[in-house]
């Protein structure tokens, strides 16, 4: 029957003309009341709302219509807040704000030291108010009576039997022992006598009787009965004597409510407290001179993080928000607002703080703005991304600029915790130029802390500009005159290695690097060292996972004969001078054709005319292998007249490749351009090869040469009698001879083509480059 009537309460409770959706129900242990949390339909904020069923409890409807009636009437900080309440025939209801029994905290023994003593300071002062100022009598004061509110504070209830002493018919005579559980919290006085007894005491007895008991629960979690009263188990040692006096047995001797108040706030007291000093100041922040606020925000950095966090977020941080706006609060509120709004949620963060925060990096407070910067970690996590990327970073960038130093150095020091929530294109855009301008500040402590910053957010920077920017900005930290620039350059590359292909590496960052190793300062030098060891293994590394060469090997005709290779500089001889002498020799020996002597021409060849100008050529073998040697060493026209089979085999691919590269970079302005004066000094070999070479007929290219073997060894006398002849008739350089004038040809022969301009150009089209024949 009572699971009915209570569920036909609940149907009417949430019927659509109730103003309270009903929730859960919660456990206040005996009480005539039932406790559920509720949501109010206008505006969903929460509630709480105590029913009282009528059926159930008939006996006790006195002290519920009484509680209903001083609810209404009773307004205090330390009283719970009654939003509404509602009576009709089955139901009493009082709606308040949401509200959690003191109980649950209690028996779990979750109340800290700091807390505990704010909590029964603020149901002490709420007794006086009601003892002296309303003349009244709470008549029930325990753990079960407290409230903690939304903002962590003590709130004071249970008006089921609170009476004005000046009223002849109060409540508390009549019904007090109607209260669950009275005995056990009943005063001694009271048990003799009646509650008629309070008549004949001080007023405030009763309550005081009360307030001892709930010192006793709050410290040691539980009330068993009247022999606990006035044990000091893990009372605090400053209240044991004031304790004792509230549970004094004699009534007249007890402390009051006011007194307890009054002798713990005294010099030194057990209510001296930062918490309990911050409670009472919040409520006139606005008001205080610069010196008070500033003992005030002293009180809060006293603050461990042992108090109450709700009542910094409902209480503390609307108040301070609303200083540091429009009161002039500083840099030290902002801070406290920052401390207190680290333990927010992101929800709630943005919902209180974040707004307040967007103004303040608008505000030209060069102190604020530090502040702001300072603390930018604490609040980062709980700030949108799309609020620090189009409204928190453009205010920031005018600290990049700022004529203060100690705001440029900040505004650069704040790049690391905000720099996960800009997006690449601010990154590597508006942020880069900007580093580039603190890069080179004035202050060498900014453009250290610069490089620092650099280091620290290269893996945020584009691929495409990462190992640019980086190479540029560290390469010139390290020429920075300020030692700590330069090690803080030598740190980030070390650092941000792995930034950096192997080219890099090896061309742009070791070449930076090394000028550090006999820098003046031994720091430097040091850091140097170790930086330098970390790209160099690196560069090892990845140089032995390269192939040994990627010129492809020489390709050999079958048909062509093993050359044996020269006694002096071979491949074997693994000497300096004896490699180049190798170089040469080889590939003379590998060259088509024997060498023939210049003391013996033979009769198959013709003297052409010529001018006198020209030089005498050297007389080498008329055989056709004897050809590629001279043609490839300097380009001349072919005779018409020459067939194809005595023509030197094709160059190979490889040959091809190697010339065309070469060709392309200009040799003489890399090496310089030999004078008219070193001409005379030319190797012989290098004269001959730029006299002009005679054009011979077919008749004579036929004609058998005598070969000459001379195992291998060149014919250096040849060189030096053609070296001589040289000196006779001086040839122009190579590249600048005078083409040859046409003469009365001989017998049989036909007439000699004019000699090409050489085109150094490199060309596209497969033409016979007989250049490098003779170094294969």
């Amino acid at each position: 029957m009572d699971f009915l009537k209570s569920a036909v309460a609940s149907a009417i409770a949430k019927g659509s003309s109730f103003p309270v959706s009903l929730g859960d129900r919660v456990d206040i242990g005996d009480s005539i009341w039932a406790l559920h949390n509720g949501t109010r339909r206008e505006d969903g904020s929460n509630c709480s709302v105590f029913t009282f069923d009528i059926a159930a409890n008939k006996s006790r409807l006195p002290l519920a219509k009484n509680a209903v009636r001083k609810s209404r009437t009773l307004r205090h900080p330390g009283v719970i807040k009654v939003l509404d309440t509602i009576e009709n025939e089955t139901n009493l209801y009082i709606i308040t704000e949401r509200v959690v029994p003191l109980q649950w905290h209690v028996k779990r023994r979750s109340i800290s030291e700091e807390t505990a003593k704010w909590g029964i300071y603020a149901i002490s002062s709420t007794l006086k108010f009601i003892n002296e100022d309303a003349s009244s009598v709470h008549g029930a004061i325990r753990a079960s009576s407290i409230y903690t509110s939304e903002s962590g504070e003590w709130k004071l209830g249970g008006f089921d039997i609170l009476s004005s002493m000046k009223e002849d018919d109060a409540v508390i005579y009549t019904y007090g022992s109607l209260v669950p559980d009275a005995a056990r919290f009943t005063p001694p006085e009271v048990t003799k006598g009646g509650w008629e007894a309070i008549k004949r005491h001080p007023l405030a007895a009763v309550d005081a009787y009360g307030l001892g008991i709930l010192v006793f629960e709050v410290y040691n979690g539980n009330f068993a009965g009247g022999d606990q009263v006035g044990r000091t188990t893990n009372i605090p040692p400053k209240m044991q004597q004031s304790y004792k006096r509230l549970c004094a047995a004699n009534p007249k001797l007890r402390l009051s409510p006011a007194h307890f108040v009054e002798q713990g706030k005294k010099e030194g007291g057990f209510f001296q407290t930062p918490l309990i000093r911050l409670t009472e100041d919040m409520a006139n922040l606005g008001l205080k001179t610069e010196a008070e606020r500033d003992e005030f925000i002293n009180e809060l950095d006293n603050l461990s993080d042992d108090f109450p966090e709700d009542f910094f977020k409902m209480k503390v941080l609307p108040e301070l928000l609303k200083s540091v706006e429009f009161g002039g609060g500083g840099p030290k509120v902002l801070s406290a607002i920052l401390k207190i709004g680290s333990k927010l949620s992101a929800d709630e963060f943005n919902a209180k703080v974040t707004p307040a925060i967007v103004r303040l990096f608008g505000n030209p407070d060069r102190a604020i703005r530090v502040c702001l910067l300072d603390n930018l970690p604490l609040m980062i996590d709980n700030l949108p991304q799309k609020v620090v990327n189009d409204k928190i970073f453009p205010q920031m960038t005018t600290g990049f600029t700022d004529v203060a130093p100690v705001v440029r150095e900040q505004t650069v020091k704040a790049v690391l915790p905000i720099i996960n929530k800009l997006s690449d294109r601010v990154i590597n855009g508006d942020l880069l130029k900007f580093l580039a301008r603190t890069a080179n500040d004035e202050q060498p402590g900014i453009r250290t802390n610069t490089t620092i910053c650099l280091g620290k957010i290269a893996k945020n920077l584009g691929q495409s500009t990462r190992s640019k920017v980086l190479i540029a900005a560290f390469g010139r930290s390290i020429r920075d005159p300020f030692v700590h620039a330069r090690n803080a350059a030598l740190l980030a590359l070390a650092a941000t290695i792995d930034s950096f292909t192997e080219e890099d590496c090896a061309g742009k960052i070791l070449p930076a690097i090394c000028p550090a190793l006999l820098d003046k300062e031994k720091l430097v030098r040091d850091q140097a060292n170790k930086t330098l060891d970390l790209y160099v293994q690196r560069v090892r590394k990845a140089a032995s996972t390269m192939a040994e060469t990627v010129i492809p090997p020489l390709t050999q005709s079958t048909n062509e004969p093993t050359k044996s290779d020269a006694r002096i500089g071979n491949s074997t001889d693994k000497s300096w001078a004896g490699w180049a002498i190798s170089s040469f020799t080889n590939k003379l020996a590998a060259a088509d054709g024997q060498i023939a002597t210049a003391a013996a021409p033979t009769k198959a060849v013709e003297e052409i005319p010529r001018p006198a100008s020209v030089p005498h050529p050297v007389n080498l073998s008329q055989s056709s292998q004897a050809e590629p040697i001279n043609r490839s060493l300097h380009k001349v026209t072919h005779p018409l007249a020459r067939s194809q089979s005595d023509r030197p085999a094709p160059v190979t691919q490889e040959q091809d490749d190697w010339h065309d590269a070469d060709e392309g970079e200009d040799v003489f302005d890399a090496w310089g351009a030999i004078n008219e004066d070193d001409e005379q000094a030319m190797d012989p070999f290098s004269e001959a090869v730029a006299s002009p070479k005679p054009s011979l007929s077919d008749s004579t290219s036929k004609a058998s040469a005598v070969p000459y073997d001379d195992g291998g060894e060149p014919d250096f006398a040849g060189w030096l009698a053609a070296k001589s002849q040289a000196k006779t008739k001086k040839p122009l350089p190579k590249g600048l001879s005078k083409p040859l004038t046409t003469g009365k040809p001989a017998a049989k022969s036909k007439p000699v083509a004019p000699l090409k301009k050489i085109d150094t150009k490199p060309k596209d089209e497969d033409i016979e480059d007989g250049w490098g024949d003779a170094w294969d």
